[in-house]
């Protein structure tokens, strides 16, 4: 017998080795309790204190957003509030001294006061028990705070002014009325010498105007002449107030970034991208100009050496993931800012501009959760019914077993108009981590796609829309992995809507429903807008349908409440008492009329809650119902 070639034997089991090798499944990975997943401490805000040894954060390391204070040079925590009922927001120091200003409603009622917080005391600065307020900022002279507030008419927000006052003083300055709003034109950017004042009128979600308030000689100049739909947002005024920059999407798909000669009328493009621009700001002297911009789901921040030419600067040493939260301290030297991802929950950093040293000043994930075992979403796109192509976030479980099918669930964001992007949710990371697939559709009327894609639902909700997440259906089918005849969908808010729609309209389709404090009866709610929503609800009714027109019939059809014989499949409920936008009787009769039809309906109420969860209890309590749910009715364990 012919000896056998040891060198091709070799390459032939180095090749089967391979072969066995790239064959291995996926580590299945350990699996967690929702609890575990909001073990994080969700933060937000970043002021600096007038020293610039401090920030200001919202924290809600106790379960509950309250005011902290972070030492920049220690990361040592302070709490400055200690609430254990409703949220409370640190907005920022006081200009001169460690004064802090915080604003809080009760149990989600979003009737938002502002608070000024002096050695632990807090002064409520809105005497009007029923006025909802919002922080505009400080004057650049520092010696007026700026705020606006619809006590005077609960339909239109005025901006006021108040003077700051002095560190201990027990005396609350009256606030001086600035600017009288009677005509739905909100205050949006005021200049550094308070003269002029942007304003912008929402005339429909897809169109809007701008205007110049010159507060001397008190006209008022329409800035924003255009035919056809164009957005426009006021950003900032120039250092010495002779142009305004605003954010447009005037004569372009997308938004870009604008000036306005305020001497001249002449407008300059300043910059542009093939997404949207966000939003920009300037640093205090001008020497720093940050960009944001919507890139695919993600957040892309630019930041320019205005003194430098307009240099592109380039921060080393980052951890992977988005650039949120930028703020730039007065002295210009330090740089707050947050990163997160999908896989990673937003932390806190700080960079300083001369010795480039980024610090990480928190971490907000638990230790008790090993990031292999989190999952990155993936973007992809799939053709609609016509053809539209539908951008939409994949999540898909590790350690699927070779052979196995898993259930999968649409994620539906809420608007309408809005966009989920990659950023870090416990509540898909925990269904993830429980076996279930997860397809967040951008579904058409998303924002973050241009402007034609943005208004490709308008008067076509609970049609269009709807189609594009069945249409969702047919991608899915082609992930092998993907069990077919467990499909469900789950959404809040205009995603709860659909969420019902999908059950009520297309009832066939999918196997349950997850239905976040949705809309259902889109006559009554159009009709209970709150009051201080009055400068959108023009702009709404054009979107959505007039309840007072004859657009009430077209609305009677696409709620879902009107049509609950359809209904055939499971579905939960979790809603809020306090919601101020879907109100709780959308609920209780969605689920009465349902529970009619012997399908199963299961129904969360939480009594302390408004338009969206805030309380860290609350949103446990919310997954683990929705988990159970999903088990019983989706995956049948």
């Amino acid at each position: 017998m012919k000896a056998k070639n040891p060198i091709k034997l070799t390459l032939v089991l180095l090749l089967a080795l391979a072969g066995c090798t790239s064959e291995q499944p996926e580590k299945a990975p350990r699996q967690y309790s929702i609890a575990q997943f909001m073990d994080i401490v969700q933060i937000s805000g970043g002021s600096f204190s007038p020293d610039e040894t401090k920030l200001l954060i919202s924290s809600k390391q106790t379960g509950i957003f309250n005011a902290v204070e972070i030492d920049i040079a220690t990361g040592v925590q302070t709490p400055l509030t200690h609430s254990t009922d409703n949220a409370i927001f640190g907005y920022s120091y006081f200009p001169k001294d460690n004064r802090v200003l915080y604003g809080s409603d009760k149990g989600g009622d979003e009737i938002t006061h502002l608070f000024a917080l002096t050695n632990g005391t807090a002064t409520d600065l809105i005497s009007d028990a029923n006025a909802k307020a919002q922080f505009y900022g400080w004057s650049y002279n520092q010696k007026l705070m700026y705020y606006a507030s619809n006590s005077r008419d609960k339909r239109f927000f005025d901006l006021y002014s108040v003077q700051v006052g002095n560190a201990g003083e027990d005396k609350i300055y009256p606030a001086s009325l600035v600017y009288k709003n009677d005509k739905g034109l909100n205050p949006a950017a005021i200049s550094n010498d308070d003269r002029y004042i942007a304003l912008t009128e929402e005339i429909t979600t897809n169109n809007s105007n701008m205007y110049l308030l010159d507060t001397q000689s008190g006209k008022t100049n329409l800035l924003s002449q255009h035919d056809g739909d164009a957005q426009f947002d006021p950003q900032y005024f120039s250092q010495d107030g002779t142009k305004l920059i605003y954010t447009t999407n005037v004569g372009s798909e997308f938004t870009y970034l604008a000036t306005y000669d305020i001497a001249t009328g002449t407008t300059t493009k300043l910059e542009e991208a093939p997404w949207d621009v966000m939003y920009s700001s300037l640093s205090r002297n001008g020497k720093y100009r940050v960009v944001a911009i919507n890139n695919d789901a993600r957040t892309e921040i630019k930041i320019y050496d205005e003194a430098n030419g307009g240099k592109l600067l380039n921060i080393a040493g980052l951890p992977e993931g988005d650039i949120t939260g930028v703020n730039i301290s007065e002295s210009e030297t330090l740089m707050s800012f947050y990163v997160s991802s999908s896989k990673s929950p937003s932390n806190l950093f700080v960079y300083n501009f001369q010795t480039k040293e980024v610090k990480q000043l928190t971490q907000s994930m638990t230790n008790e959760i090993d990031p292999n075992d989190l999952v990155a979403g993936t973007v992809i796109r799939y053709k609609s019914f016509d053809g539209l192509e539908i951008p939409a976030l994949l999540y898909k479980p590790k350690g699927i077993a070779t052979g196995t099918k898993v259930p999968v669930l649409l994620w539906i964001h809420g608007g309408p108009g809005g966009q989920t992007r990659l950023n870090y949710s416990p509540v898909i990371q925990h269904l993830v981590n429980h076996g279930y697939a997860i397809l967040a559709v951008n579904n058409r009327g998303s924002s973050g796609y241009g402007k034609t894609f943005y208004a490709a639902d308008d008067r076509k909700h609970g049609n269009e829309d709807l189609r594009d997440c069945v249409e969702a259906k047919k991608f899915l089918a082609t992930l092998p992995y993907i069990d077919m005849e467990k499909v469900g969908i789950m959404g809040g808010s205009y995603g709860g809507y659909m969420t019902m729609a999908a059950l009520t309209f297309t009832p066939e389709e999918f196997k349950v429903g997850v239905n976040l404090f949705g809309v259902t009866n889109w006559l009554r709610t159009l009709k209970s807008i709150p009051p201080w929503w009055e400068s959108f609800r023009k702009a709404l009714y054009v979107e959505l349908g007039d309840p007072f027109t004859a657009d009430s019939v077209a609305l009677y059809n696409k709620s879902p409440l009107f049509h609950t014989d359809k209904i055939t499949k499971p579905f939960i409920v979790l809603q809020g008492s306090n919601d101020p936008r879907v109100l709780q009787v959308e609920s209780d009769e969605i689920v009465e009329n349902a529970r009619k039809n012997g399908v199963p309906v299961e129904y969360v109420i939480f009594p302390d809650e408004g338009h969206g969860f805030v309380k860290k209890e609350n949103n446990i309590k919310a997954s683990e119902e929705i988990l159970k749910f999903l088990d019983k009715y989706l995956k049948g364990s």
